[in-house]
């Protein structure tokens, strides 16, 4: 995560203090002063709390910083929000990027609640995707495993249907995982393509209720299956996800993007990191944005490691393989940029020959 800003060594000191409500007081230290105790680690200024006071010293522009903190931490807190360590991490995230937007704001955008769980972004990027979603008919949602790409657009799908914005939702997956081929799988075809499925299930069990899934599904209502089985239809007043899109080709991407119908949105989602697809097969969603570039209602989010909403290791893991990729791939240019600086064009012994002569 991106640390609070450092102050310039010459900066005059300063100091600040916050009156909390009592009301406040737990919500905002946590239990057992856990987001207090991330706080003081992250923020260069001096955390001190006395009573229902929070003192602040150091630099200005540190004490600053970690008054903008406890702003955004105590609206939360009066907004009826519980706050974690996590929730500390990510607002000095967001205030460290220098944005201008409100963490608060962020967080506390609701989509879904059900059995006093909400769903709600957690990281600007992921406000920014479900903006997105609100404000374009196709939507593209690329990054690392863990940033809730799929499960938001899910949470967005659900939403929609249950406003009447559209009438039903598709759920849809290629069948290609980790060098698996369906045929070699055991079972029946369902059996099959059950496992590929089962996180979209998994989801859905979060935003619905568990007993009105069978009948939604046997009504139609909500449809969850493989993308070979979109071929050929026009899909209407749906709301339809096709996540593991990098497992597409790009003739099954082109297949699957023009089954939008009439008062339809489609959102595609995946990691171009974890490309299942046979050697030498390139990945539909690698090569989508180059030709829908520039065509309108068209939108393309990107999320990364800080929009890891798992555990905090997770987004460590991500950055970690992201840079042995890269290495990975530098090693592999370089012995051809050597070879071709190497090989000596046909002229160059022509040249040399004439410089004996």
């Amino acid at each position: 995560m991106s640390p609070a800003p450092q102050a310039d060594i010459d900066e005059p000191h300063a100091q600040s203090k916050i009156a909390v409500p009592d009301s406040a007081v737990l919500g905002l230290l946590g239990s057992s002063d856990e987001n207090l105790r991330v706080a003081e680690q992250l923020l260069m200024a001096d955390v001190h709390v006395r009573g229902n006071e929070l003192s602040l010293t150091g630099a200005a522009s540190d004490v600053a910083f970690a008054e903008r903190v406890f702003t955004e931490l105590l609206t939360l807190v009066n907004r009826g929000q519980q706050l974690g360590p996590d929730t500390v991490r990510r607002i000095i995230t967001m205030l460290s990027a220098g944005t201008g937007e409100s963490p608060a704001e962020v967080l506390s955008l609701d989509i879904l609640s059900r059995r006093g769980k909400t769903i709600r972004p957690k990281t600007l990027n992921q406000k920014r995707y479900v903006d997105a979603i609100d404000k374009n008919t196709i939507i593209f949602g690329i990054g690392p495993a863990g940033t809730g790409k799929t499960y938001l657009a899910m949470a967005k799908a659900v939403q929609a249907l249950q406003a009447k914005q559209v009438n039903r939702i598709i759920l849809t997956r290629p069948a290609v995982e980790a060098g698996e081929r369906l045929g070699f799988l055991p079972g029946t075809l369902n059996e099959k393509i059950d496992p590929y499925l089962r996180p979209l299930y998994d989801a859905l069990h979060d935003m619905l209720d568990p007993e009105s899934i069978p009948k939604l599904m046997q009504a139609g209502t909500i449809e969850v299956a493989p993308l070979a089985y979109m071929r050929g239809r026009t899909l209407n007043d749906a709301f339809i996800i096709l996540d593991e899109a990098q497992n597409t080709t790009p003739e099954q991407m082109k297949m699957f993007l023009t089954r939008l119908g009439f008062g339809s949105k489609i959102v595609v989602t995946g990691d171009i990191s974890q490309v299942d697809l046979p050697n030498g097969v390139r990945s539909g969603l690698r090569v989508v944005r180059d030709i829908l570039d520039g065509v309108n209602d068209v939108h393309f989010a990107q999320l990364n490691s800080h929009d890891v909403v798992r555990h905090k290791l997770v987004g460590d893991i991500v950055d970690a393989y992201e840079r042995w990729t890269e290495a990975e791939e530098a090693e592999q240019e370089a012995p051809m940029y050597q070879n071709r600086h190497s090989r000596r064009h046909p002229m160059a012994d022509q040249v040399n020959r004439n410089r004996r002569r």
